[in-house]
């Protein structure tokens, strides 16, 4: 048996993968009650630009994947938690039908997706009052209950949520005051900024965060402030805005709790399990893909790493002959991360590296060496934290790579 945990996009587009390689037991678990994820509440347009070539919104890409399980033998069970993964790949899960359930699977692909930093994590000085929420909040309640959060709001955080929540709450006919952004760059991709701030005359004011909250009841009103390079706040340069909602968009968690309970590995940087590139974890047949492994930005990619991980998990199934020597693969100068964090021997086909940069660059070469020796490099005009970066790497380039190699991927100056 092949289990996948979660029903979103990956989890989803892993089933099918693994399915088309001729693995006919799998069974995914899912704790809502209905498959597809957080695209069931993105209801905006900017879907499926690279997947399907065409630009749809997030139920409509969802409904792709959850109609195609449909023509398949694909056990699909909602509603059900699952509480733990072992080693030994034996999975417990409970709903209120079944109650509490064992499984012992063949391989295991863990497709969480990810979650909302809340405001218990950033320490904002005031007092508690209603109309503060994460944008993923808000957002439900808009497009899946149909309640307005405010009417004047302030959104802290520049994230993909933050800024497309900016423009449905203006749409919605709430007055949105200002995005805040701590960092000196944005976070979101640029093309939400164009589209949902600046289309909007909606201002976002980098180096600036939220640093008391008022009111008793109900949000009154934010102090923001200007940050230095150590983002710490200004003496002197504090404001306040009348505001009844504070929307929260200040990063994404991926889910692992149920991986580092398995003993998992995990990269500090990404949160995310430290895989192979065919998405296999530090625990034989565990494999992890989507916003469980690294936060994407676009869900066309993270249709494309799940199918990585599913055929490679029918491999496994199949064979139980993966490779188990690796080359390293390390993040260089102004490289933040790079997932696959290795690379197995001998490489067989071409690779596909995604990472983000440490800050906003122009004009930049983005270089591939291994044990310091270029083989690769790309020209790139503009590189930014909130875009993640890819880079395709053919087979040929790889040929004599050995388990004491060490691929490097950086940002060099023309």
């Amino acid at each position: 048996m092949l289990a996948i945990i979660g029903a979103g996009p990956a989890g989803l587009a892993a089933a099918l993968e693994a399915h088309k390689e001729g693995i006919k037991d799998i069974v995914i678990f899912e704790r809502a009650k209905e498959p597809g994820g957080i695209l069931l509440q993105c209801i905006h347009t900017g879907f499926g630009l690279h997947y399907f070539n065409e630009e749809i919104s997030g139920p409509e890409y969802a409904a792709r994947f959850s109609e195609a399980i449909k023509d398949t033998d694909i056990k699909l069970i909602c509603d059900t938690m699952v509480t733990s993964i072992s080693k030994d790949l034996e999975i417990i899960a409970m709903n209120k039908k079944d109650g509490l359930m064992k499984f012992k699977a063949d391989a295991i692909i863990l497709a969480m997706g990810c979650r909302e930093r809340p405001r218990g994590a950033l320490n904002i000085y005031g007092t508690r009052p209603s109309g503060i929420m994460t944008a993923g909040a808000a957002q439900e309640y808009i497009n899946i209950k149909g309640y307005m959060p405010g009417k004047k709001c302030v959104i802290l955080g520049s994230g993909d949520i933050g800024l497309i929540m900016a423009r449905r709450m203006t749409l919605e006919g709430a007055k949105v005051e200002a995005v805040c952004e701590l960092l000196p760059f944005s976070g979101g991709l640029k093309r939400n900024i164009v589209q949902c701030l600046d289309d909007y005359g909606i201002p976002l004011r980098l180096s600036t965060t939220v640093v008391c909250v008022h009111g008793k009841e109900r949000l009154e009103g934010v102090t923001i402030a200007k940050v230095d390079d150590k983002l710490q706040p200004i003496p002197d340069t504090e404001e306040y805005i009348e505001c009844d909602t504070l929307l929260l968009s200040v990063g994404l968690i991926p889910e692992n709790e149920l991986s580092q309970l398995a003993g998992i590995k995990i990269d500090p940087v990404t949160k995310g399990p430290v895989v192979s590139d065919t998405r296999e974890t530090s625990i034989s047949g565990i494999f992890a893909c989507g916003n469980v492994l690294q936060v994407h930005d676009l869900v066309d990619f993270v249709t494309l790493e799940s199918q990585v991980a599913g055929k490679a998990a029918a491999e496994f199934i199949k064979n139980r002959n993966l490779k188990n020597e690796f080359a390293k693969v390390v993040p260089g100068e102004r490289v933040r991360y790079i997932v696959p964090q290795k690379v197995s021997l001998p490489v067989t086909e071409e690779l596909t590296f995604y990472f983000r940069v440490t800050n906003e660059f122009d004009n930049m070469i983005v270089s591939l060496s291994v044990n310091d020796k270029e083989i690769y490099s790309k020209k790139k005009r503009k590189l930014a934290p909130g875009e993640m970066e890819n880079l395709k790497i053919k087979t040929e380039l790889f040929e004599n790579l050995t388990s004491d190699d060490v691929i490097e991927i950086k940002v060099k100056e023309k």
